[in-house]
């Protein structure tokens, strides 16, 4: 619709009781707020946000496409719903975007019951009960939000901004591309016997012999960190007959992988132990130091540990 021409309904809705327009204008400010914070976080770390959803069963095939495509709605979203003539519009996507998340955790609510799902920020939870309640809180605000203001109008205006937040997300993409310039990991290496991907996520590739007091030490030390969302990948360089019972014996819960010759080959190294931090299949850094308190200071200075 042309800006310019006034519409009848400008003026609509406005006659509602004080108590209705300032609920509504309240739950508008709230999930603006909400929306456009978790949409700008999604825009400025899509490679850790693709990871944190792959951790909610998302095909990882498709991780960073969700996650891009979650930064332009829900930050279109928050907008729309904090500027009054368009808040309808903004109301009625973040209503869906509400509804669309609750299936699918509820769909896939067995498998994720207990993981965190810090879907917005500010707010630390995991799913179960408490997540559909919050959830449903936010969806009748959005209801009230969009039922209790006039109807939207300027579209093409509305077009304009969600052109911005698409052009502010591929830049934001862009740069954060940009910043993984370390060496790239093999596509694929075998993992517990099956084909495992080096290309998603965080992953920290740590190389040791079973029967070195050193690599014994530092993986006991390691397995008492908190890994967030990294995996763990162990290789050991000698003694592969003893792997199973080495990450046994320390408590390291890591997976196993013996494709020595071909990680050693793309990072080489002296003894271990030894580790590479791996971010979306490429080299965040090396780690090379495990007398404590390391690794755990360069593994948190990473991002790796928490």
């Amino acid at each position: 619709m042309d800006d310019s021409i006034p519409h009848p309904l400008a003026a609509a809705r406005l006659n509602l009781p004080v108590w209705k327009n300032l609920l509504g204008h309240f739950a508008a400010v709230i999930l603006g707020i909400i929306f456009l914070a978790s949409g700008i976080w999604k825009m400025t770390d899509p490679f850790g946000w693709a990871t944190m959803i792959e951790e909610l069963r998302a095909p990882a095939t498709f991780s960073l496409t969700l996650t891009l495509l979650l930064a332009v709605g829900e930050t279109f979203g928050g907008i729309l719903i904090l500027v009054p003539r368009f808040r309808r519009w903004g109301a009625w996507l973040v209503g869906a975007l509400l509804v669309v998340f609750m299936i699918y955790i509820g769909a896939n609510y067995h498998t994720l019951i207990g993981k965190e799902c810090s879907c917005f920020p500010f707010v630390k939870r995991t799913v179960g009960p408490g997540f559909f309640i919050g959830d449903a809180a936010l969806l009748v605000g959005a209801l009230l939000a969009g039922l209790w203001t006039r109807p939207s109008l300027h579209l093409r205006s509305a077009s304009y901004i969600l052109g911005v937040i698409v052009l502010a997300t591929g830049v934001s993409y862009a740069v954060n591309t940009a910043r993984l310039t370390g060496t790239k990991a093999p596509d694929t290496i075998t993992v517990d016997g099956k084909p495992y991907s080096l290309q998603q996520g965080r992953i920290f590739l740590f190389f040791y012999d079973p029967e070195c007091s050193h690599c014994d030490q530092a993986a006991r030390h390691m397995a008492k960190l908190n890994w967030g969302d990294t995996t763990v990948v162990a290789i050991p360089t000698r003694q592969p007959q003893f792997a199973a019972a080495f990450l046994h014996d320390t408590g390291l819960k890591a997976l196993t992988s013996y494709d020595l010759d071909l990680l050693k080959k793309t990072f080489p190294f002296g003894d271990p132990p030894f580790g590479v931090a791996l971010e979306r299949g490429r080299e965040k850094g090396p780690v090379t130091h495990y007398d404590p308190p390391e690794p755990a200071i360069s593994l948190r200075k990473l991002g790796f540990a928490q």
